[in-house]
C-alpha cells in the first residue's frame, strides 16, 4: 500500500505548467467534480481535465513523481463509490468520444467517453448494439462500463465486456500504451509490451499456473464466475486464457480504473433483434414470482429478459404517465416481472411467445400472459423498469441517503435469496425495495437510511456485514455488476478465502505497485471503508430534495464541460445548506462547548474550516451556478423525476438583482417601444464599429473587455420594417395573427447572411403565396411575452398579461367580421414555449402555434414545393424539445429538401439562452463545441466525397467532367430561434437562418387549389 507522503502542492504547481485552466483547485469545483451516483462523498484535493493520452501520460509521470493516487472518471453514474476520490480525480469523458465501427458492423471500437447509447445508435443501421446493457445505458461511458463489467437486462453474462471484448488500448502507471487491436503502432502492440513488461508478463503467467496447480481453487473460480460475478477482479481470465494478449484484454474488465487507464475499447457486437416481445406479468407475491423466474430461466434459451420487480418499486412508479393500469389493482406484497423475447424473424418470435406462455401456466400470472410487440407499450415497460432507482430514491424519507447494492444467486438459491433480504430488511428496520435481473439471479435492493442518526447508521453497518454472510451462505456473489467499489472491498477476502484474495492482491501490485491507482477500490486495508465519508442528506428548496445525483440530466446540459451540470448544481446547493446548518448547530452549543471552541480546541479549527468552504461556495456559486445555467430545463427531460435544475437559477437570480436595476426593468417593461427603440440604436452603433474596427476586431475586443456585452460576427442590423396587417385571404376564409417577438421586431439579419430580408417580411411573403391574411395585434410595438423578464417577476407578469389581453382582442375582432379560421402564431420557438405555458395560468383559451407547427399544419398544404437538391444542417432548439414539435421542423425540412437533413442530436440546447449569449458568450461556445466539431467533420467528409467523384468522373470520360456530376456539400442550416442562430452564425462554417427562408425559397411555384 502508499506510504510515502503525498506531495499535492508540487503536483498541482506541475501540473498547472501542462494543463494550464483543466487543472482546477477552488474549493467549489473540487467538491462539485466529486460528485457521483454512489452514496460516498469525497473531495478531491485537486481535479484535472485530461484531453488525451498524452496528458494521461503526464499525470502517471506526476503521480508517481509526487506520490499522488490518481482516480478517472467517466459519467460518474457508478453507484459503489469507485469514482470518488480525495487526492487527483482525472476527467476523462468530453474529449474521449471517438466512434468507428467496422465495415461490416461486426466490431465497435470506442473512447472511453463514449456514451452507451451512442454505440448502439452508431450500429444500428447495421442492425447490431454492443453486449452490455445496464440500466444507465442511455447516460453511462464505455470506461465505465467496461471497468465495472457493467452487464444489464439482456446480456446477462454471455454478451457482458468479458465475453464481447475484442481489443482494448490501455495507458500503464509507467506512462507506456498497450494496444491489444490488430492496428496497433510499432511500439504499443502485444510483442513490444512483452518485451518492455517480462516481469508483469513472467508475473501474471505465474500466477496463472499457481490457479491451476490447485484443483480446489480452479473449482471455486469457474463456480464463482458460473453467476454473475463482480466482486474482486477477474481472476477467472487466468483460468480461461493462457496466451498473453487475452489475459491482459480481460483483466483489466471490471477492474474498476484501479490497474491503469482503458482509453479506447473495440467490442464484438451482436445482434440486435428486429422482432421483439414483451409481457408484464403479475404475482401475487415474491415467493410465487420467484417460481416463475425458475421456469423462465430453465427457458434461457428462449427468454432475453426477465426483470422482476416488488411491490415497493411498482409503488414508486405509479404517478408515471407510463404506468399500467394493473398498478392501481395490486395488494401490498405483490410483484411484477417484466419478460421480453427477441428475434429475427417474426415467425421464430411467435413460436416463442407461444412456448414461453404455455411453460409459465403452471404460475398463473395475476391478469393473465399478454404478450406486446408494440414499440410504444414495450418502451413505456422498460422506462419504468429502467428509472427504478431514481424513483425509488425521490420517494425517500427526509433526511434520508440512497444505499443501492446487487447481488447474485444461483437459480437454485434465488428464491430463499430473496426471502433472506427482505427478512434483514425488516431485521434492520429498513424499508428496502427489491428488483433486478431475475434471469440472471442478480436482485438489486434499494435501502435509504438516515446516516445523521447514530442507531440507523450502526444499523447500516451491521446489515451490510449480515448481508455478505447471507448471501455466501447460499452461493451467491456479493457483487454482480455494479462493481465491488469501496462498499464491498471489505468483504472481497470474505467471499473469496485467502489464497484468492492474495492473487487479486498480486493482480494490484502486478500494474500499480505503488497503489497510486485508484486506491481503496476493490483492495482496501481498512475494513470499515465502506462506512466511510457517505453523504449527509440536508434539506433545500422541495423540488430539488429528492435528487440522488444519478447523473441522467448531465449529457443533456449546455454548461457540462463551461462549469456545472444540473447534479452538481443541486450537490452544491444541498452543501450550502448542509453547512449553514451545521454552523448554526456548533453556534447554539453549550457554553462548555464554546469555552473550548475559544480555547482553540478541535471544535473552533472544524467552524473555521467549515466557514471557509461555506463562504467558498457562495461566492462561487453566483456564476457557477446561476450566471452559466442557461434555465433552458432539458434536465427535466432526462430525469425520471422530472427535476428541473433551472428552477434554482430563476428562483436564486431575481434576489441578486438590485433596487436599481428592479426600478429600470419597471421602466423599461411600461416604455417597451422606446426601449426596443434603443436596442436598435445600440446595433446601429455595434455595426457602425464593424464598417471602423471590421468584424473580427470588435469581436475579439468584445470578448476580452468584461464592461460590455459580447458582440458576435453575425451580429443582426436593426430591423425597421413597418409591420402593418395584410388581407391576402379570399371571403374572409383564413387569418393567422401574427405575435412577432420583441428580439424578432428589433432585430434583421446580419449583412453577412444569405437572405437578409427582415423575418416578418418572409412570413408575410409565405402568406401571400398560400392566400392567408396576416394580421398584426393592436399595439404590437409595445407587446412582449415576458420572457425578456424572467428575472424581474413584476414585471414579467404584466407583460404577460399585456399580451394576452392583446391576442385575445385580435381574436374577437377577426370573429366579429366573420374570418372562418382563426390562427395565432409567435416567430421565436422559445417565445412561443413561454406564451404557451402560462395559457392555464392566465385562464386563457387561445391556442398558440410556434411558426413552424403553423407552417406544417396551415400553409404547406396550401403550397407547391419545389425541393432543393442540397444537403442542409437542422438545430431544434431547446423550447421545441420542451414543447414537443421539434419533429415539425424535421418534416419541413425534409419536405423541402431531396438531399440529407443532418441533425446532430447531442446538442440539446445551444446555451445562447437569450440574453446570456451576450454576457456570457462561454455558455453558448461551450455548449455548441461538439455540434460545431460534428459540422465541421461534414463538410470535410462532403469535400473528400466531391473529390473523388470528379477523379471518378474525370476517369471515366476521358478527362472531361461528367455533367451530371454533383457536388456534395453542407453550407446552409436552418433552425426557429433567431438568438440561437446568432450563436450557430458564430460556431460553426454554416449559414443558419429561421426555417421559413427556406420555405419561402421553394415555394414560389403555382398555389395549390384550396379547400
Amino acid at each position: 500500500m502508499q506510504t510515502h507522503k503525498s506531495d499535492f502542492e508540487g503536483f498541482i504547481i506541475e501540473a498547472k505548467e501542462h494543463f494550464k485552466d483543466r487543472v482546477y483547485v477552488d474549493y467549489l469545483r473540487r467538491f462539485a467534480y466529486g460528485i457521483d451516483a454512489s452514496c460516498y462523498t469525497y473531495v478531491p484535493k485537486v481535479v484535472v481535465r485530461a484531453k488525451n493520452e498524452s496528458d494521461i501520460i503526464t499525470l502517471f509521470r506526476l503521480s508517481q513523481k509526487y506520490n499522488a493516487p490518481l482516480t478517472f472518471r467517466a459519467a460518474g453514474t457508478s453507484l459503489s463509490g469507485q469514482a470518488c476520490s480525495d487526492s487527483v480525480l482525472v476527467l476523462a469523458n468530453a474529449f474521449w468520444q471517438n466512434i468507428a465501427v467496422s465495415k461490416d458492423g461486426s466490431s465497435i471500437t470506442c473512447g472511453c467517453g463514449v456514451i452507451g447509447i451512442e454505440a448502439n445508435e452508431a450500429l444500428k443501421p447495421y442492425g447490431k448494439k454492443i453486449g452490455p446493457d445496464p440500466a444507465t445505458i442511455n447516460n453511462a461511458m464505455i470506461g465505465g462500463i467496461f471497468s465495472n463489467n457493467s452487464s444489464g437486462m439482456c446480456c446477462g453474462i454471455k454478451q457482458n465486456s468479458y465475453n464481447t471484448i475484442k481489443s482494448a488500448r490501455f495507458i500503464l502507471h509507467d506512462g507506456s500504451i498497450l494496444d491489444t487491436s490488430n492496428s496497433a503502432k510499432k511500439g504499443q502492440d502485444i510483442e513490444s509490451f512483452l518485451q518492455k513488461h517480462k516481469d508483469k508478463v513472467d508475473s501474471l503467467l505465474a500466477l496463472r499456473e499457481q490457479i491451476l496447480q490447485d484443483k480446489e481453487l480452479c473449482k471455486l473460480i469457474r463456480r464463482k464466475f458460473a453467476i454473475k460475478n463482480t466482486t474482486g477482479y477477474s481472476i477467472n481470465t487466468l483460468l480461461d486464457f493462457s496466451d498473453i494478449k487475452d489475459i491482459i484484454n480481460h483483466i483489466f474488465i471490471g477492474a474498476e480504473g484501479t490497474l491503469g487507464f482503458v482509453s479506447q475499447v473495440e467490442y464484438e457486437s451482436v445482434e440486435d433483434y428486429a422482432y421483439k416481445a414483451c409481457a408484464l406479468l403479475f404475482y401475487k407475491d415474491l415467493s410465487i414470482g420467484a417460481k416463475a423466474v425458475e421456469i423462465l430461466a430453465n427457458n434461457e434459451s428462449l427468454v432475453s429478459a426477465a426483470e422482476i420487480m416488488d411491490y415497493a418499486s411498482l409503488r414508486s412508479t405509479k404517478d408515471l404517465d407510463s404506468a399500467p393500469n394493473e398498478l392501481e389493482q395490486i395488494e401490498s406484497g405483490a410483484c411484477a416481472i417484466l419478460v421480453q423475447l427477441e428475434s429475427s424473424t417474426k415467425a421464430e418470435l411467435d413460436s416463442k411467445v407461444a412456448h414461453i406462455s404455455k411453460a409459465i401456466e403452471s404460475v398463473p400470472s395475476l391478469f393473465g400472459t399478454h404478450f406486446s410487440s408494440d414499440a410504444a407499450q414495450m418502451e413505456s415497460w422498460w422506462k419504468i423498469r429502467k428509472a427504478l432507482l431514481p424513483l425509488a430514491a425521490g420517494k425517500r424519507p427526509s433526511g434520508s441517503i440512497v444505499i443501492t447494492e446487487d447481488i447474485c444467486f444461483p437459480i437454485s438459491t434465488f428464491a430463499q435469496g430473496i426471502q433472506s433480504i427482505t427478512k434483514l430488511f425488516a431485521r434492520f428496520n429498513f424499508e428496502g425495495i427489491i428488483f433486478g435481473h431475475a434471469l440472471s439471479g442478480n436482485v438489486h435492493f434499494i435501502i435509504t437510511p438516515n446516516l445523521n442518526d447514530a442507531q440507523e447508521s450502526r444499523a447500516f453497518g451491521e446489515f451490510m456485514e449480515a448481508m455478505v454472510d447471507s448471501v455466501l451462505s447460499l452461493q451467491g456473489s456479493t457483487k454482480a455488476e455494479h462493481g465491488t467499489g469501496r462498499m464491498i472491498a471489505p468483504f472481497v477476502e470474505k467471499e473469496w478465502g485467502k489464497k484468492a484474495y492474495a492473487i487479486n492482491r498480486k493482480i494490484k501490485e502486478i500494474f500499480d505497485p505503488h497503489y497510486l491507482i485508484n486506491p481503496d477500490v476493490i483492495i482496501s486495508d481498512n475494513p470499515q471503508i465502506h462506512m466511510h465519508n457517505l453523504k449527509q442528506s440536508s434539506e433545500v428548496d422541495d423540488f430539488i430534495n429528492q435528487c440522488m445525483e444519478c447523473g441522467f440530466c448531465e449529457k443533456v446540459c449546455p454548461s457540462r464541460e463551461l462549469t456545472l451540470t444540473p447534479r452538481q448544481r443541486i450537490a452544491v446547493r444541498k452543501e450550502i445548506a448542509r453547512l449553514q446548518s451545521l454552523l448554526h448547530s456548533i453556534d447554539s452549543s453549550t457554553p462548555i462547548e464554546s469555552s473550548l471552541a475559544k480555547q482553540g480546541a478541535v471544535p473552533l479549527a472544524n467552524k473555521r474550516q467549515l466557514q471557509a468552504e461555506l463562504q467558498a461556495l457562495q461566492k462561487g456559486y453566483q456564476y457557477f451556478g446561476i450566471d452559466t445555467c442557461a434555465t433552458c430545463s432539458m434536465c427535466s427531460l432526462s430525469c425520471p423525476l422530472e427535476i428541473d435544475s433551472g428552477n434554482i437559477a430563476s428562483k436564486l437570480n431575481p434576489m441578486t438583482k438590485s433596487v436599481f436595476s428592479r426600478f429600470v426593468a419597471k421602466q423599461s417593461a411600461n416604455h417597451f417601444k422606446p426601449t426596443l427603440s434603443i436596442a436598435k440604436g445600440a446595433l446601429n452603433v455595434a455595426n457602425f464599429g464593424f464598417s471602423v474596427l471590421s468584424k473580427n476586431t470588435l469581436n475579439a475586443l468584445s470578448k476580452k473587455l468584461t464592461f460590455m456585452p459580447y458582440i458576435p460576427k453575425s451580429l443582426p442590423l436593426a430591423n425597421n420594417y413597418k409591420l402593418d396587417s395584410k388581407d391576402y385571404g379570399k371571403s374572409n376564409q383564413i387569418a393567422v395573427i401574427y405575435f412577432s417577438t420583441c428580439i424578432n421586431r428589433a432585430f434583421s439579419p446580419s449583412s453577412s447572411l444569405k437572405d437578409t430580408r427582415p423575418l416578418q417580411e418572409v412570413f408575410e411573403s409565405l402568406c401571400k403565396k398560400a392566400g392567408v391574411s396576416v394580421v398584426y395585434p393592436q399595439n404590437v410595438s409595445n407587446l412582449c411575452c415576458g420572457k425578456a423578464y424572467k428575472d424581474y417577476p413584476q414585471s414579467a407578469d404584466k407583460k404577460r398579461k399585456e399580451a394576452y389581453r392583446a391576442l385575445d382582442c385580435s381574436v374577437k375582432d377577426l370573429q366579429s367580421k366573420g374570418v372562418k379560421q382563426i390562427h395565432i402564431t409567435c416567430d421565436h420557438s422559445a417565445c412561443s414555449y413561454e406564451l404557451k405555458s402560462n395559457i392555464k395560468e392566465l385562464d386563457s383559451n387561445l391556442q398558440i402555434l410556434d411558426m413552424p407547427e403553423f407552417v406544417e399544419s396551415i400553409l404547406l398544404p396550401r403550397l407547391a414545393i419545389v425541393p432543393l437538391d442540397e444537403n442542409i444542417a437542422l438545430y431544434a432548439m431547446c423550447s421545441t424539445r420542451k414543447g414537443k414539435w421539434d419533429k415539425s421542423l424535421e418534416s419541413i425540412a425534409k419536405t423541402c429538401t431531396n438531399g440529407e437533413v443532418i441533425i446532430h442530436t447531442k446538442t440539446q440546447c445551444c446555451g445562447f439562452a437569450g440574453n446570456k449569449g451576450f454576457n456570457c458568450n462561454a455558455l453558448n461556445t461551450s455548449a455548441l463545441r461538439e455540434l460545431s466539431e460534428f459540422y465541421a467533420n461534414k463538410q470535410k467528409a462532403y469535400k473528400a466525397l466531391a473529390h473523388q467523384s470528379t477523379l471518378e468522373s474525370k476517369r471515366a470520360f476521358g478527362g472531361e467532367l461528367h455533367s451530371k456530376t454533383k457536388e456534395q456539400k453542407l453550407q446552409l442550416g436552418f433552425s426557429s430561434s433567431s438568438t440561437c442562430e446568432i450563436g450557430l452564425n458564430d460556431n460553426t462554417n454554416i449559414i443558419w437562418q429561421n426555417l421559413i427562408y427556406l420555405v419561402d425559397r421553394v415555394s414560389n411555384a403555382e398555389i395549390k387549389d384550396r379547400v
